[in-house]
């Protein structure tokens, strides 16, 4: 979930001229005459070690922001964007789109680059992808390092979709949101499905897509601040370095609920429809995954000796922590190489103590 579920900073796309974030390719997708079209990049050294990094989501897609862990001149980041979303075509599809759909898709492009193997980072729902890549194709996998593991709970799915009164409260936007208080979550989904993947999309529905916008930034801001009183008790220097993030994010949540009642319909929310209806299609499905094909994943990469890394933030109020401490632990058991880290921060993977874990993980020479 982005909250990714993504939760990678987004950033604006420099100018397309920029050689370290070059236009889009698109890869025609299976089965032959399908519309979909994948849109992917290659970042970095073109014989350096190669990276196939997955963002999260559903419905979101790779930003420029996304390559601060890697080292570029020694690393070669592929970054696709998954079906329907992002550069993809057709935007916001969700005919033929499900997560068998995204493993097969990753296995053509690496084929088409002509790769033996490669290392996968991803985030969040992104981690989800990679798990069912390793279930389908772990010869291919170097190692993995996963970041705010998301296990596709109904606790999790609800904790954004399903705000309490007191959140609804303090975003000052009560009846604007189209499911009331007590909706159990399959009417929820039920009920927001309708609504983003209208045709003809209403003041209901770009409420609808604005509102979930809203959720995802006031979800974040929230892990942010769990953060960042943690930090001020103890490490002065982090606190301020979380406070900066944590203000810019505040920023945005305040720009978020000054456009729920804007009227028209924007570039903006554009995106937003395309990105949530993919989103919507998703959640409502539970990923296309079962729970234990997710465990099956994690067995498979410690069966093969996989080096896998779980990077999960402390204060992480989207994905909890628990998934990644308990998938750990899994893999552990089994035999598996596995490195557990907490750095402190939320699901972002831009806070600063997250960037920096993740930097130490993609960075790190296996033996």
């Amino acid at each position: 979930m982005n909250s990714n579920i993504d939760a990678t900073k987004t950033v604006p796309p420099p100018p397309m001229t920029n050689p370290a974030w070059p236009r889009p390719q698109h890869l025609p997708l299976a089965p032959r005459g399908s519309l979909h079209r994948m849109a992917w990049r290659a970042v970095g050294a073109p014989e350096g070690e190669p990276w196939l990094l997955l963002h999260g989501g559903p419905g979101s897609s790779c930003q420029p922001g996304m390559l601060r862990p890697f080292d570029l001149s020694r690393q070669r980041v592929v970054a696709p964007d998954q079906r329907g979303c992002g550069a993809s075509l057709p935007k916001g599809r969700t005919a033929g789109n499900h997560t068998a759909a995204l493993v097969s898709d990753m296995e053509a492009l690496r084929e088409h680059l002509g790769l033996e193997r490669w290392s996968v980072l991803a985030g969040s729902w992104g981690t989800v992808v990679a798990l069912a890549y390793t279930l389908a194709h772990p010869q291919r996998v170097q190692r993995l390092v996963l970041r705010g593991a998301f296990a596709l709970s109904g606790r999790e799915i609800g904790g954004l979709l399903l705000p309490s009164p007191r959140v609804r409260r303090s975003l000052g936007w009560g009846a604007l949101w189209p499911v009331v208080c007590g909706t159990v979550l399959p009417v929820a989904l039920q009920r927001l499905t309708q609504l983003i993947q209208s045709g003809t999309p209403g003041v209901a529905s770009l409420r609808a897509a604005r509102g979930w916008g809203l959720l995802e930034t006031a979800s974040a801001a929230r892990s942010q601040r769990r953060s960042l009183l943690h930090a001020a008790l103890g490490k002065p220097r982090l606190a301020a370095s979380i406070r900066r993030e944590w203000a810019s994010l505040r920023k945005a949540e305040r720009r978020a609920i000054a456009r729920l009642k804007k009227p028209g319909k924007t570039r903006a929310d554009r995106n937003a429809l395309s990105k949530f209806r993919i989103q919507a299609h998703y959640l409502r499905h539970r990923g296309f995954m079962r729970a234990a094909q997710l465990d099956r994943g994690v067995l498979q990469a410690a069966r093969r000796g996989l080096s896998v890394d779980w990077v999960h933030g402390r204060f992480d109020a989207i994905c909890p922590p628990a998934n990644s401490r308990r998938w750990a632990a899994l893999g552990r058991a089994a035999g598996g190489a596995v490195v557990q880290v907490e750095p402190h921060s939320g699901h972002l993977g831009h806070e600063p103590d997250m960037l920096s874990a993740l930097r130490k993980s993609v960075r790190r020479t296996l033996a």
